[in-house]
């Protein structure tokens, strides 16, 4: 049926829709469908009044004629004064009651708080749009701005909001030289070759998303900080940044190296207690804030994965933060000390070592000794980022310690830019998650210093956008940026109404593309789990290389830390306090009395808490091992349906974006499938149970690669065994180089699939024939895929020919042409 009304849509109401780019993301301000233009300009005052001067009051004037321009088809010219056609005034609360008093909107509390309300005066239409500061109004002008294009009624329009928390930053991770470590996007759109990049209007085109969603603040490059960043020679590059970012009411922070008085102040020491150290961070912040009075401050990763820090001297994270708090405090600036603290090159034969401790064990001693323009930047998990975590226990053991939670939105351990994954519901149930017992203590009020009453706190995200035109490297994954804003601002609005909002101001109001999107989106991160990791058992991706492709052993039995310990016994992470390593005991009572037995804990945090054999019944019935099993094919199954859903918008959705997102879908199919097998087989032979259902390790329709006849080709084990399938692929040694299949089944038409393998190092070329006759070919050069120089599941892809005449005797043949590094390899070939 959903077919059949996409195909009379397009027939009846040609979209005549243009191709987009993604740049401006949900900020498209595409014209409104016909009614709700003449809706809107019955509601929406034909001129704007600004109350007051500013540049961040100018900004929200230009956005409001672009957005009015753009979705209503008509521009917005400004009134001098009151006028009987009434206005959309533009101001701060004491300079409308200036101004124009009987306009007063009403009262406001909180910096950054708006009102945005329609009156009448003498019988004109008035939209005010008030806050106690200019930010405010900004904020409130794209409030308003997001009615609009959700075609919302404002006719009554009487919206108040203030928001939840203060500080709602993101962290880039840029380097100075123009990379972004975990970043998915393209290149930095900060710096290039060690300075700012001389053209900074990408910037100031992420400070608008930014100031669209709330976002008041962000540091610009990697907290695995370059010291160079505080030298004075780039102070100027901080201060053209600063300045692109200004209109938009976002403030500049910077990622520090805790050396950086010995390595740029050629200091003999960095000890925080000296007083020469200590006499270096104020000049040096003195000399920032005179180029930049509103910088925001310093985020400050130290004694964390071979950073610096001030366990060199045995002094604490307390006497490192506070030696730069202190030189921060007289400019009003904020330092984030990471609470990501733990040692990278712990014993893994010690069964009581456990990295999920680390957090608590390292902060929780120091409670109360930490300045109060210190925040302490805790993981929303005690991990780092993984696809089901339990909140972190620090955020319950810090009650005299700002605290603000760090959410990752680019995806580093889900998928990255090559699957779609919604993030927000998994970021609700850490924030909504009750640290304590009977006296709520949820996460989001413990970082908003909602508990005391007397602490400051926030939210900060890891966004690492970059120069590639749609930022994130994934139409879908913008979705995350925008949910990360808006959670920030509200932490109570639900993942639904988030991912509705974002659809419809992304993709338009159509209502089957709001459904087919928000149901693949809201439904992404339970797909993506169950076909990774399920049970708490973590996703097993190479956590030593490229953190992306199935490599289940990659985190056991080194300094990493622990993850599953699977053996042919059972499989899971004993952190009971009773017979494991304590982790659980570091919870509040009433959490830890959640986790601590079999009985109580959670199915969907098993293997995280407890090690259980594989024969053992989850709260369902299903054994651990079923259910891993099942989970998996389930899946790789739902991705497929992605790819089904998806294509029923064909029409709806400019081409560009569309076929980008159906290239994606796709590739995130076929990697699916890499991940179900991988993951399967590796279980199957760790624990010797058959899947019930015949699955695993039987594959009906599938040809080896290594078990047909070569020619230049030679069969190589791949590295981990389960990146392939059989454990092998075949790579070309001496071309020209083919391999043949003989087909065997029924005569008719099949689906042809070809699994082969992409790396960084050429682009290969094959050549596919069926009995004689040429059917596809292709180049190993698709740059939209992450890659590395290796053949293993992260190279792995798939090309897929529809549509195949077959008959029994045809011979199937590829021919591969190595190129640069690149050897033409091949996994197997499947038949449909």
């Amino acid at each position: 049926m959903l077919r059949v009304l996409a195909a009379l849509v397009i027939v009846l109401c040609p979209l005549g829709v243009h191709a987009e780019t993604g740049a401006d993301a949900w900020l498209r301000y595409a014209p409104l469908e016909a009614t709700a233009v003449g809706r809107m300009r019955q509601s929406v005052p034909e001129r704007v009044l600004l109350a007051g001067t500013g540049e961040v009051l100018e900004t929200a004037h230009q956005e409001l004629a672009r957005g009015i321009r753009g979705m209503l088809g008509r521009d917005l010219p400004t009134a001098a004064g009151p006028s009987p056609d009434g206005a959309i005034v533009l101001g701060t609360l004491a300079q409308i009651r200036r101004v124009i008093p009987q306009l007063d909107p009403g009262v406001l509390y909180g910096a950054d708080a708006y009102r945005v309300r329609a009156m009448r005066v003498n019988g004109a239409r008035y939209i005010v749009v008030a806050a106690e500061n200019d930010r405010g109004v900004l904020y409130g002008t794209f409030a308003l701005l997001r009615r609009i294009a959700l075609a919302d009624p404002i006719i009554d329009l009487n919206d108040s909001s203030n928001p939840y928390a203060g500080i709602r930053w993101v962290n880039q991770w840029d380097n100075l030289a123009g990379t972004i470590e975990r970043g998915y996007g393209g290149a930095s759109i900060f710096w290039e070759a060690g300075h700012a990049r001389a053209d900074l209007s990408r910037v100031s085109q992420y400070g608008r998303l930014l100031a669209s969603v709330g976002i008041n603040g962000i540091s610009v490059n990697n907290v695995n900080a370059n010291p160079q960043v505080l030298s004075s020679a780039l102070i100027p590059d901080i201060a053209r940044i600063a300045a692109a970012l200004r209109p938009w009411g976002v403030h500049v922070a910077l990622a520090i190296d805790f050396g950086s008085p010995q390595s740029v102040g050629n200091l003999a020491t960095y000890d925080p207690i000296d007083p020469a150290v200590i006499a270096w961070w104020k000049t040096r912040v003195d000399e920032i804030y005179r180029a930049v009075p509103d910088f925001a401050g310093f985020v400050l990763k130290a004694d964390s994965e071979g950073r610096v820090g001030p366990s060199t001297y045995g002094r604490t994270h307390a006497d490192a933060a506070n030696v730069v708090a202190r030189a921060l405090a007289p400019h009003g600036g904020l330092i984030f000390y990471r609470g990501f603290v733990y040692d990278h090159h712990m014993d893994w034969q010690n069964p009581k070592n456990d990295r999920a401790r680390a957090a608590y064990d390292n902060f929780h001693p120091l409670d109360g000794k930490f300045d109060s323009n210190v925040i302490v930047q805790i993981k929303n998990g005690p991990i780092d980022f993984q696809v089901r975590e339990p909140a972190s226990p620090l955020f319950g053991a810090l009650p005299h310690t700002n605290e603000a939670i760090e959410l990752q939105i680019t995806q580093e351990y889900m998928g990255q830019s090559q699957h779609a994954v919604f993030l927000v519901p998994m970021w609700k149930e850490t924030l909504d998650f009750n640290m304590g017992g009977a006296k709520p203590m949820l996460v989001k009020a413990i970082v908003a210093g909602k508990i005391t009453g007397r602490l400051s706190g926030g939210f900060v995200g890891v966004a690492n956008v970059g120069l590639d035109a749609n930022w994130s490297g994934n139409h879908l994954s913008q979705a995350n940026l925008y949910g990360f804003g808006r959670l920030a601002w509200d932490p109570d609005l639900s993942a639904r109404q988030i991912i509705d909002e974002w659809t419809r101001l992304t993709f338009g109001n159509d209502r089957l593309v709001g459904k087919v999107v928000e149901d693949l989106q809201l439904s992404s991160w339970a797909t993506y789990e169950s076909y990774t990791g399920p049970l708490g058992l973590q996703t097993l991706t190479d956590i030593v290389g490229n953190h992306y492709g199935v490599a289940v052993e990659a985190s056991e039995r080194n300094g990493w830390g622990q993850w599953h310990f699977a053996d042919e016994n059972g499989v899971g992470m004993e952190r009971s306090v009773a017979k494991g390593t304590g982790f659980i005991g570091q919870y509040q009572p009433a959490v830890a009395k959640l986790y601590e037995t079999l009985a109580n804990c959670p199915d969907n945090l098993l293997l995280f808490m407890h090690h259980v054999p594989y024969t053992y019944r989850l709260h369902s019935g299903k054994t651990v091992i079923q259910y891993l099993y099942d989970s998996h094919y389930d899946g790789a199954a739902a991705v497929e349906g992605y790819v089904r859903q998806w294509s029923t918008l064909k029409g709806l959705i400019d081409d560009e974006r569309y076929r980008a997102v159906l290239a994606q879908l796709d590739y995130q199919a076929g990697q699916a499938i890499v991940w179900r097998d991988g993951v399967s087989n590796w279980f199957l032979r760790a624990s010797k149970i058959p899947d019930a259902q015949a699955r695993v390790g039987n594959y009906p329709g599938r040809f080896e690669a290594e078990s047909a006849t070569l020619i230049g080709y030679v069969a190589k084990p791949v590295t981990p065994w389960e990146g392939a399938s059989g454990g092998q692929a075949i790579e070309c040694t001496a071309a020209p180089c083919s391999v043949t299949f003989k087909y065997s089944g029924a005569a008719g038409t099949h689906d042809l699939l070809v699994r082969y393998f992409d790396t960084n190092t050429g682009a290969s070329h094959f050549k596919l024939s069926v009995a004689g006759k040429v059917v596809g070919e292709w180049a190993a050069s698709d740059e939209r895929l992450v890659k590395n120089e290796r053949v293993d599941s992260s190279s792995s892809t798939r090309r897929v020919f529809s549509g195949i005449a077959l008959a029994p005797g045809d011979e199937i043949r590829i021919d591969g042409t190595p190129n640069g590094g690149e050897t033409a390899a091949l996994d197997y070939v499947e038949i449909h």
